[in-house]
């Protein structure tokens, strides 16, 4: 078997398990178990689409039946036939017609509240996973998955329903009509030529579905290297790179108008074949009735209400090619975003477990081992008491680990061996919504929404009232700042808060955290990005912050952590060291080394400032 047979045959399974998805999971929020009016409107639409095809249906037959009373010699038969005929015909039209727009309005609520709950689930879902799922996927690519997920549902649940479902009623209501009327030949016929046309256009579609999906591809990493450069603005600028991203852009960009230019193409052709079959049919049909009329079998009115089924027939089929091919590309869409759906959550909360309550908030680690992949390890053996109240550093090179104790601590990640408990409390049997909220952390790179300082601050506490957040930039001290500006806390910070400075903004996250008010206060590297004035104006910021909670400090600036209760001395994922200060330096171990690098470095720097 070639490996083209081979991968046709896995997308075509994978698209049959997306309908199956669909199905299995759009399902229960069409006919919910505890919502009686749900239920009762998809009822409603669903009687309201039958009834518009049975007047559908045979609006054809009264205007066959028109066409013989216009013809017919009789003056009486003409006022009272035909004219009564055609305001019939006209009222069928329009009752058709209402009553399709009336299952439209009835069902609408029904779609909208799946595709709302769906797109919930969804957005719910990619919060509930795990860094280590987040820190592997592209925003860009993985926004798009979404949008075009939702868009799929939303095309699947608004066309499979409301066309394909009311053309194959209608087609088997006018094959019953025909053959009353007429005999078994037209039926055949009818029959044949929709069999090939959609023969036809299942197989062309198949091809122009591979050529859809590259054509996403294409899309997908235009949009990712897209963002990305836009994402990481000032690096451009700070290379001279404008045309380096543009070149990069534009390449991905032209594998995406090969790919459409492909699709056009064979859109066109489609287009093409589905035309020809369609008037095929149709002037076999024509033919056949042409001729018994002129034997006398069949009236004018026939002839025209003939004409008029196959092309009531036919009309939806131009459409339904069209539906077709969109049903495949949703599936394939919908079949992404199902796949985020299905993605398993690592870090879960055990069924029935407790809320974390922290009486004082020491913090133990016994024998932790972790490693974020086989064959690389972080942290051998690792344990640690941290006292309720204290302020902990934990110092050493870069890679020694000191990031990842603090990621365990709040469980963005599950230690591989040994165990880590907050007031003997194991992280792993608590609630994680209870273990979050007990903890407060100031990353390296505070990251804010693109809203104002008064979002951001409140961010921090749901709820909080303006005086709150005042409270908390004053504690952050960085009230008279916010004051200062035009516009004050009501100021937009910018994309990731790029409007302010690196100072500014880790004091707007110190004040969240702040409004947080948590019994533990984790500080992750939160002035190492700064220059040594602005570090020097936050500590005092910081200190604020970790009075009446346990503090851990994980830092790289040893002159930061001096002041600590407890240091400790991390080296290839391995305690090396622990004490205060001056006792780790009088030992001349690890710490001191560490302590005289950083000290030698300093002195030069202020050298060469000199």
């Amino acid at each position: 078997m070639s490996p083209s047979i081979k991968s046709d045959r896995e997308l075509n399974q994978e698209e049959k398990r997306s309908a199956l998805r669909t199905i299995r999971r759009v399902g229960p929020y069409l006919w919910p178990r505890d919502n009686s009016a749900v239920k009762t409107r998809l009822i409603v639409s669903m009687l309201l689409l039958v009834l518009a095809k049975l007047i559908s249906a045979g609006t054809p037959f009264l205007y066959g039946y028109t066409v013989d009373s216009l013809v017919s010699p009789d003056a009486s038969l003409f006022v009272i036939g035909a004219i009564g005929l055609i305001v019939a015909y006209g009222l069928a039209r329009v009752l058709s017609n209402g009553f399709q727009q009336l299952r439209d309005v009835v069902f609408a609520p029904v779609a909208q509240r799946a595709l709302r709950s769906l797109a919930l689930e969804t957005f719910q879902h990619i919060h509930n996973l795990s860094m280590r799922y987040h820190i592997t996927r592209r925003t860009g690519g993985l926004s798009r998955i979404i949008e075009r997920g939702v868009k799929g549902v939303e095309f699947l649940l608004r066309y499979l329903v409301f066309s394909i479902g009311p053309l194959a009623l209608e087609l088997v209501l006018l094959s019953v009509f025909l053959l009353w009327k007429l005999d078994l030949w037209y039926v055949l016929v009818l029959f044949g030529t929709i069999a090939v046309y959609v023969w036809f256009t299942f197989k062309v579609t198949e091809y122009r579905v591979k050529l859809r999906r590259e054509m996403n591809e294409q899309d997908t990493d235009a949009a990712q290297k897209a963002i990305d450069s836009l994402l990481n603005f000032e690096t451009v600028k700070y290379f001279g790179a404008e045309a380096r991203e543009a070149k990069r852009y534009d390449a991905a960009m032209a594998g995406y108008e090969a790919a459409a230019l492909k699709t056009s193409y064979s859109l066109a052709a489609l287009n093409f074949g589905q035309a020809l079959l369609i008037t095929a049919g149709l002037t076999i049909v024509m033919v056949m009735a042409g001729l018994q009329v002129r034997a006398g079998a069949l009236t004018v009115g026939d002839f025209v209400m003939v004409n008029a089924v196959m092309i009531q027939i036919t009309m939806p089929l131009n459409f339904l090619g069209t539906v077709y091919r969109e049903i495949r590309q949703a599936l394939v869409d919908m079949g992404q975003m199902f796949d985020l759906l299905e993605q398993p959550k690592e870090i879960t909360t055990k069924p029935g477990a407790p809320d974390l309550k922290v009486t004082g908030g020491s913090i133990s680690l016994r024998n932790i081992a972790f490693s974020y992949e086989a064959g690389r390890q972080i942290l051998r053996d690792v344990s640690l008491d941290i006292p309720a109240g204290q302020t902990v550093a934990i110092v050493g090179s870069s890679g020694s680990g000191k990031s990842t104790i603090g990621r365990l601590l709040f469980r963005f990640y599950d230690v591989t061996g040994g165990a880590l408990s907050i007031d003997n409390q194991d992280v792993r049997d608590v609630t994680q919504s209870s273990l979050q909220n007990a903890i407060g952390v100031v990353p390296q790179d505070t990251v804010l929404f693109n809203d104002t300082i008064l979002y951001n601050i409140a961010y921090g506490r749901d709820g909080a009232s303006r005086a709150d957040v005042e409270q908390a930039a004053r504690d952050a001290q960085i009230h008279a700042f916010i004051q200062s500006l035009p516009e004050g806390y009501d100021t937009v910070v910018g994309e990731r808060g790029l409007k302010l400075s690196g100072g500014e903004k880790q004091r707007v996250g110190i004040a969240r955290t702040l409004l947080k008010n948590p019994p533990i206060l984790l500080l992750d590297e939160a002035t190492s990005a700064l220059d040594s004035e602005t570090e020097h104006e936050i500590q005092g910021a910081l200190a604020q912050a970790g009075l009446g909670r346990t503090v851990i400090v994980i830092a790289h600036r040893l002159s930061t952590v001096a002041e600590a209760d407890m240091i400790v001395v991390l080296e290839n994922g391995v305690v090396v060291e622990t004490g205060r200060h001056e006792a780790l330096l009088a030992k001349a171990g690890r710490y001191y080394d560490l302590w005289m690098l950083q000290s030698a470095e300093q002195d030069s720097d202020q050298r060469a400032q000199a």
